[in-house]
């Protein structure tokens, strides 16, 4: 079995996937994982993990590791319908990231204006078992984490 560390996109609160206001994301529809809550304030989301930017939207990103791990960041919720204001990205669709890189710039205060919950969801994509996704401390006891941290690890 592999297991793969995912990072903290961002600093805030980490969050149990399960307490997102959104039943894509809480219900595991898409996979499992955690999220964080962001401070209100512009912030540069970061690679969870190394790979391949497979898919990049201004409001979300999937990165593939070399291990076939793809690992979804979604910046808030239903922000697709901004069409890409308070979004800028620093990379390209087809890019190699290592963890840590800066991928897009995400104006958290634009996105609460807006009315929409900036809470930033991470999971693992098509993860079917739940318990292959291992919260981290800081999910665990939803507290503070820094960006690039690590939020939870992806077993195999």
């Amino acid at each position: 079995m592999s297991s793969t560390p995912v990072l903290a996109p961002v600093s805030g609160r980490a969050v149990a996937l399960t307490d997102v206001p959104d039943p894509v994301f809480s219900q595991g529809m898409v996979g499992y994982g955690a999220a964080v809550d962001p401070p209100r304030e512009v912030v540069d989301a970061v690679a969870p993990v190394a790979g391949r930017v497979l898919k990049l939207m201004p409001h979300a990103y999937v990165i593939m590791t070399t291990d076939d791990v793809g690992v979804l960041v979604h910046l808030g919720l239903d922000t697709v319908a901004l069409q890409g204001a308070g979004f800028r990205p620093h990379i390209a669709e087809g890019d190699m990231v290592t963890a840590g890189q800066p991928v897009i710039s995400y104006d958290v205060p634009s996105i609460v204006a807006a009315g929409l919950n900036p809470i930033v969801a991470v999971v693992v994509m098509d993860e079917r078992e739940p318990g292959n996704v291992v919260p981290g401390q800081a999910v665990a006891d939803a507290s503070e984490i820094s960006s690039a941290a690590v939020l939870f690890m992806a077993n195999r």
